[in-house]
């Protein structure tokens, strides 16, 4: 596909329009107040009726608030440079597992990641585990952790020594996320005042046992809450052999009350294979369904994201078939939908596949829906596509459907009138040259920052790109030589990146690329997570050697958790 300002712009209209479509179909939804963490504590934002608005101080979800948005205005200070071998500009560092991926999030004067149990808190707990770490922000102090036991199903849907990769959501006294044995948990943020450096859990809401849900290789969602209502994406997916879907009845997003109780379900992802399955009268090859784009893929290891587009409440959850599909809140009613593959894409294991899914969270800014598709980066890199779309957009049709007609990526062709797509960036690059990369856009894994009119996102090929975010006009690239897990973020007029080489780019904001810093993020490391900023500090989780770092300027490391 071409990458024209047409092409680009079609695929955002959709996804906007698909978003806008549901919220307009559906009756509006007042959700109870949310509170946020802020530097003065709790503080009580607007209703669910209106657009939530993001912590001033604090970081306490996935994405920061319920937009995911990846772009932080209010920390200033922070550098542009560290060095964690001197211990220049670090306020601490602490030693988690081998493997965290989940967070950092914060709130409430502590941090808290996701990790493995490969160095030990407690030293009778031993083995494999997914735990989840609480530090103190300001000393990196362990205060306490929660420990999971794995799965006795193994690597099919518990990943070994993955441990816990939900970024915890953090709501006042309460600590949310989904365990490595896909349990939606609640807990208290100050642990077990009567077992010293032990969790207190609240509840626990099994979704194996529950709902039946057959988790692909690991769950992960960071949950999302808005008003009383907690929003996630189960995991279900394929069988160990990725040759079936055991479970295709089971939900694949899920709404709970903050009791632990189930509110809605819906199994969009997989619902046709529910209806051959019926037609047929037993079992039915699903390959023809995937290509079709009507089955997930693989496994579905995205976040929800919340928009209120001109006030109409939506809930946008990514599917393993490649889908977004956008839910008014409370009743779990489909708003719309909008299809992030061309139809003539397919899929394989393996870099060869056209068709992905998504790893990445969409991002809502502006009335517009930011998100690029991606695969498990075992399958390495391929084709991806970035769009943006119209979540103002009202669906005309009985699909309540706002992709793009017949792989017309023109958002002003006369076919795509009634679609929210905006603008689109990716595809093959034809008649390529020597020395050209494949792709105009490789699948992603990464969330994208929206900022002043710019969009900011990274490839898993390496490449970190600029975009008008009205437009999709692309204004500069930068090829980092290495893949890139995480995900761009915007602070302090900066835009920070790492990648698998364990280098850390820093880029200023605008439209002409400049590179304000380019070194190593700690020693001997990769940079998977994203860095977060909160209180005048940025957190930093490294891999391989896997550390928490807390970076301030002028800062002087002392070493207080080893």
């Amino acid at each position: 596909m071409q990458t024209s300002s047409a092409l680009k712009r079609w695929l955002a209209v959709a996804v906007a329009g698909a978003l806008l479509a549901g919220a307009l179909v559906v009756a509006l939804v007042v959700l109870p107040a949310r509170q946020s963490p802020t530097a003065h504590g709790d503080e009580t934002n607007k209703s669910a009726g209106d657009e939530p608005t993001k912590p001033k101080a604090d970081w306490p979800m996935y994405g920061g608030s319920p937009d995911r948005n990846f772009v932080n205005p209010w920390v200033k200070n922070i550098p542009k440079e560290w060095d964690a071998n001197e211990g220049t500009n670090i306020k601490w560092s602490a030693e988690p597992g081998s493997k965290a991926y989940g967070g950092p999030t914060v709130a409430g004067g502590k941090v808290f990641i996701g990790t493995n149990n490969s160095n030990p808190r407690d030293p009778k707990i031993k083995g494999d585990k997914g735990v989840v770490m609480c530090f103190d922000e300001k000393t990196g102090k362990f205060l306490w952790q929660a420990v999971h036991d794995k799965l006795p199903t193994g690597r099919a849907s518990d990943w070994p020594d993955e441990g816990i990769c939900s970024s915890p959501t953090i709501e006042g006294d309460r600590l949310y996320y989904v365990s490595n044995r896909c349990e939606v948990v609640c807990a208290d943020v100050n642990g077990d005042p009567d077992n010293k450096g032990k969790a207190k859990f609240l509840w626990k809401y099994d979704m194996i046992k529950e709902q039946n849900v057959a988790p692909h290789n690991l769950s992960v969602c960071s949950p999302l809450i808005v008003g009383d209502l907690i929003f996630v994406v189960t995991a279900n997916g394929v069988d160990e052999f990725h040759i079936d879907i055991p479970q295709p009845e089971a939900p694949s997003f899920i709404a709970l009350d903050k009791k632990g109780k189930l509110v809605w379900k819906s199994n969009r992802p997989t619902e046709a294979l529910v209806e051959a399955q019926k037609k047929a009268g037993g079992k039915v090859d699903i390959k023809e369904l995937i290509n079709q784009g009507k089955l997930l893929m693989h496994g579905q290891w995205s976040n929800p994201v919340y928009a209120e587009p001109k006030g109409k409440k939506m809930v946008v959850f990514p599917g393993g078939d490649g889908w977004l599909y956008a839910f008014e809140p409370k009743s779990g009613d489909l708003l719309w939908k909008f299809n992030c593959n061309p139809k003539d894409s397919f899929y394989l294991l393996g870099p060869r596949a056209t068709r992905n899914d998504f790893i990445g969270t969409p991002v809502v800014h502006d009335n517009k829906l930011y998100i690029g598709v991606g695969q498990d980066p075992e399958h390495k890199t391929g084709v991806g596509h970035l769009w943006c779309i119209d979540i103002t957009k009202t669906p005309k049709n009985e699909y309540k459907d706002l992709s793009p007609v017949n792989d017309n990526f023109d958002p002003k062709a006369e076919v795509n009138k009634d679609s929210a797509l905006v603008w689109h960036y990716g595809g093959k690059r034809p008649n390529r040259k020597r020395g050209e990369r494949a792709n105009f856009f490789d699948r992603t894994m990464s969330t994208c920052a929206v900022h002043d009119g710019l969009c900011y996102v990274a490839d898993l090929y390496g490449s970190v790109y600029c975009f008008d975010a009205k437009t999709g006009e692309k204004y500069w690239e930068e090829e980092t030589k290495a893949p890139i897990w995480s995900s761009p973020y915007w602070v302090d007029g900066k835009v920070f990146v790492g990648n698998d080489d364990g280098v850390m780019y820093v880029f200023q904001h605008g439209k002409k690329k400049k590179i304000l810093a380019q070194f190593d993020a700690a020693p001997d490391c990769k940079v998977r997570a994203t860095p977060v900023a909160a209180n005048g500090t940025l957190f930093l989780l490294t891999e391989n050697e896997t550390k928490l770092y807390a970076i301030a300027s002028g800062a002087k490391e002392k070493k207080n958790d080893k």
